[in-house]
């Protein structure tokens, strides 16, 4: 039997997310910058002498049994005809719930580790394929680099299927927060139709001036995230949250995804660091690059 296979899944922010209106087979695209950073699940897969079994242990949290990395285990056997059963230590760090992406990036390295496991290779489009049936993030994921000490960055749109990567900066600090709040993306999308239907639309940046001001010094950025008015309405620790990494100084803050991480942007590691110790008084915190 095979040794096991060791694979890392980053989390990623949203840099701005403009959520369009609904379309008519009820998703929704999407405008956003996602950038990867260090934080990560790791992954230990290896072989069982049982086929078509695909076990999750995952010691943090109760998983249900229909879950990312099960969907992407039917999906890759569905596509190569390999029914090899497998076994899957997840250890996750990611929170769930956080609009972090970490359900998506697991699925993605998780098929990275398939195909290692199973000898074979698929290609980019064999790769898509089964992301369309797990989750939309999953093709960023998919694209994404999960070395430590590089980030991975892209222009998305579409459901999350149309990726164009771009050099992510170097530059940047981030101090994320987790506020014990859980937002379902399925919740997080309702409130904003809702917001549709009363007229309350986030002026977000056009899709073609982001990239543009990304590059620009991060105070002066004004990138907005569709979801943020709706959950901090109905989650006020999401608001509390910002407003206290602002007053830590964070040369920008926003939610991340749907959320309900919130994080904030620093240009120095020492602002960074010292943001960290204050807010660490009050909330749950890292820093990550």
């Amino acid at each position: 039997m095979s040794e096991d296979i060791f694979v890392q899944a980053p989390a990623k922010v949203n840099i701005g997310l403009n959520v369009l209106k609904q379309r008519g087979d009820g998703f929704h695209n999407i405008e956003s910058i996602f950038q990867t950073v260090n934080l990560f699940d790791d992954l230990k897969v290896g072989g069982l002498p049982d086929d078509n079994k695909c076990l999750v242990d995952c010691p943090q949290m109760s998983l249900p049994e229909s879950n990312t990395l099960t969907k992407t285990y039917e999906a890759f056997c569905s596509l190569t005809g390999i029914r090899r059963g497998v076994r899957v230590l997840l250890d996750k760090r990611i929170p769930s719930g956080g609009g972090l992406g970490g359900g998506s990036s697991d699925a993605a390295s998780f098929l990275k580790a398939l195909e290692m496991l199973n000898g074979v290779n698929l290609t980019a489009a064999q790769e898509n394929s089964i992301a369309a049936q797990v989750g939309s993030d999953v093709f960023f994921f998919l694209g994404s680099n999960a070395k430590k000490n590089e980030s991975s960055c892209a222009l998305v749109s579409g459901r999350g299927e149309v990726v164009e990567p771009f050099t992510a900066r170097s530059d940047l600090y981030f101090v994320l927060i987790f506020p014990e709040v859980h937002s379902s993306t399925k919740e997080a999308y309702a409130l904003v139709d809702q917001a549709y239907n009363s007229g309350c639309v986030v002026p977000c940046s056009s899709f073609n001036e982001l990239k543009g001001m990304y590059a620009q010094p991060v105070k002066k950025w004004t990138f907005a995230n569709s979801f943020t008015p709706a959950l901090v309405n109905k989650y006020p620790a999401i608001g509390n949250a910002l407003r206290d990494i602002k007053e830590c100084g964070a040369d920008w803050a926003e939610m991340s995804g749907s959320g309900a991480t919130v994080f904030g942007v620093f240009s120095t590691e020492v602002a960074a660091r010292e943001a960290v110790a204050e807010c660490q008084k009050k909330w749950k915190c890292v820093i990550a690059h």
